[in-house]
């Protein structure tokens, strides 16, 4: 079932979801198992899971440094398959214009609908650890609205190189991005929003909102959405503070801010298991005051970890 379906459905209410990542090569997706057990009494209508870019590794080959082109976190679409053939719930896969070429996506997304795979969450993707800004792959997409289209003329039955008449084309829900404290490369945020709106006329059905602390950042956000002709559901991310290094790591990662009292509370804790409860408070509040705002969806980044997603979700749902 689509997302949107699914938000059609609840009638209002709001909905629990979360995303997950790959195990890296060599790990058992048992891992994977473990942390989505514990959260399924919540009924998540679908769960992400996340793609990685490739990145380059150095192999010492008699003394001499081999640099070779890998993925450290593959089977994205494989995962899904079986998270959705284990639990019967409705799998994301996000798909990425960087390191894939538009043939490779093509082939991504006959998979997805081989499969029974009825969403798909399109990204730019993050730049290469090696490269200050984002380089589009030789035959991919630059921006993520490119591929909005690409997936929404396969919809069509329109493929990169012929278009095919038949009574069983694929129609994905196609969920996209949005950051409710701008993109890190957009010049200023009526920018950013433009290009959302971009991404919404090339096809989007759905928005999903990078990681926030401050509700009033999303709900100015939404606003002006909404002022731009953006009517699609906005589902706000979340993600609660794990470990004093936070502090740090997620302002300068994704360029957020994060509200003074949770900071406060967080550097008075002596140990990570005391952030951890910090962490998962802030969320509960944050959570219950987003879901009176009548959102359609709470969606987790649980980042593998489901123990504080759960407790949160406890106190929530």
């Amino acid at each position: 079932m689509k997302v949107t379906e699914h938000i059609k459905k609840a009638k209002e209410k709001t909905l629990f979801s979360f995303e997950l990542i790959p195990p890296q090569k060599g790990r058992s997706i048992q891992e994977l198992y473990n942390n989505i057990d514990p959260l399924m009494e919540f009924n998540p209508p679908f769960i992400d899971v996340t793609t990685s870019r490739e990145e380059f590794i150095y192999i010492d080959k008699e003394g001499l440094l081999d640099k070779k082109l890998t993925r450290m976190r593959p089977g994205t679409v494989g995962i899904c398959a079986s998270i959705k053939h284990k639990y019967s719930v409705d799998t994301i896969p996000h798909v990425l214009c960087g390191g894939f070429t538009k043939e490779e996506t093509e082939y991504l997304l006959v998979d997805c609908h081989y499969l029974g795979i009825d969403n798909v969450m399109a990204l730019r993707g993050d730049a290469m650890k090696e490269e200050k800004y984002f380089t589009a792959t030789k035959g991919g997409h630059s921006y993520a609205n490119e591929l909005v289209e690409q997936i929404t003329n396969m919809n069509k039955g329109q493929f990169l190189h012929e278009v095919i008449e038949s009574d069983n084309q694929s129609d994905f829900c196609i969920g996209v991005a949005a950051y409710p404290e701008k993109h890190m490369e957009a010049p200023s945020m009526d920018a950013d929003i433009r290009r959302l709106k971009a991404k919404v006329d090339a096809g989007a059905d759905y928005v999903v909102t990078q990681m926030f602390f401050d509700n009033k950042k999303y709900f100015s956000f939404v606003e002006a959405a909404r002022k731009a002709g953006i009517t699609i559901p906005i589902i706000p991310g979340i993600k609660p503070v794990a470990v004093k290094k936070h502090l740090q790591l997620l302002p300068q990662v994704f360029k957020l801010d994060m509200p003074d009292e949770l900071v406060r509370a967080v550097e008075e804790c002596a140990t990570n298991k005391q952030v951890r409860e910090v962490g998962i408070e802030f969320a509960i509040q944050q959570s219950k005051e987003l879901m009176q705002y009548g959102v359609p969806v709470l969606h987790y980044y649980s980042m593998g970890k489901s123990d504080n997603i759960k407790k949160i979700a406890e106190a929530v749902f």
